[in-house]
């Protein structure tokens, strides 16, 4: 096994996993779909449309030609989740039995299915795993501590990707649950838009964290159904990610959020920034299949409506404050 990293995706969490990934002793090829990027990034050593104040080390090696991963050790996916299947089917021809790591958040709209889903499907003799967990791509950037987890149905490939992946900074904990890491990650962006709607709202500091905490529950549920462990969502990958991702205004989700809860124009939102917001898109495939699944996710299914169906944020407040009282652990469907 050589010591090349594939990442594709040169935005600005591609970048922070090059970045870490050189700090692990690993060289990178960061491959971006734009020619010019990739020749901005050579020339200049910085990635001036993401990570600008960020001086890229000479381990990082930028392309745009898809056939210089051919020969990486791993493969790590960091385009948007929506752009997944495009990228893994032009990977195909090179991705030979190379691991391929997961490190997008999303559920492909239309589907309903898991990136992993879409990556079997297409590039079937490829190992999947999964890297997820409360990770800002400028803190990862900057060598800040950051703990995430690397799941793989395959406990030794999670063992070996933390190995390889891992440093003083960057600490990656291994698990066996890529569908409680996946789901997690997927669903805390669109929580985190309902957190930011209740802020934009001024509903107060009591309702947000109250839907983080009921908003655990109904992914927990949601994963639990598909497959996955309680006690992923209970870990890095599902609550340490949906607190960060609800808490702070570094997280484009809850920005957004924000935005529609301050009234906002729903389509001038969508027309400044949908593709960079992961939950808008997730939020329209989660409600599909959770309803496939027989799950209920009234937090879920409320940002849908808002977002994708019309309703109005008031009404869409409103009937989550109707809902029926019942105990917290009983029957728990928030």
């Amino acid at each position: 096994m050589t010591d090349t990293i594939g990442i594709l995706g040169a935005g600005a969490w591609g970048t922070a996993l090059a970045l870490a990934a050189t700090r692990a002793g690993r060289s990178v090829t960061l491959w971006s779909h734009r020619a010019d990027q990739a020749a901005e990034i050579a020339k200049t050593g910085r990635n001036a449309a993401y990570l600008p104040a960020i001086e890229l080390v000479k381990e990082i090696h930028p392309t745009a030609d898809i056939g210089d991963l051919k020969r990486s050790a791993a493969l790590l996916l960091a385009v948007p989740a929506q752009a997944v299947r495009r990228v893994v089917h032009a990977l195909g021809p090179v991705a030979g039995n190379a691991p391929i790591i997961i490190c997008a958040k999303g559920i492909e709209r239309g589907s309903g299915l898991r990136l992993s889903e879409i990556i079997a499907d297409a590039l079937p003799k490829s190992p999947i795993a999964v890297l997820s967990g409360p990770s800002f791509a400028s803190e990862v950037a900057n060598g800040l501590p950051t703990a995430v987890t690397i799941a793989s149905s395959d406990a030794g490939l999670a063992q070996r990707l933390t190995q390889m992946l891992g440093s003083r900074s960057f600490r990656p904990y291994p698990s066996d649950d890529p569908i409680g890491v996946e789901l997690g990650g997927a669903a805390k962006n669109v929580l985190a838009i309902a957190c930011g709607i209740a802020i934009g709202r001024a509903l107060g500091d009591n309702a947000r964290a109250a839907l983080i905490t009921r908003g655990l529950a109904e992914v927990t549920r949601f994963a639990v159904a598909l497959g996955g462990r309680a006690s992923t969502l209970s870990g890095l990958a599902g609550m340490g990610d949906l607190v960060l991702t609800c808490s702070s205004q570094q997280s484009r989700n809850l920005r957004f959020g924000i935005a529609v809860g301050q009234g906002k124009p729903l389509s001038e939102l969508l027309d400044e920034g949908q593709s960079l917001v992961e939950g808008v898109a997730t939020a329209a495939a989660l409600t599909v299949l959770a309803t496939r699944s027989g799950v209920e996710m009234p937090i879920a299914s409320a940002v849908d409506a808002v977002l994708h169906q019309g309703l109005d944020v008031g009404e869409a407040v409103t009937a989550l404050l109707s809902r029926p009282f019942r105990s917290e652990f009983g029957d728990d469907t928030t």
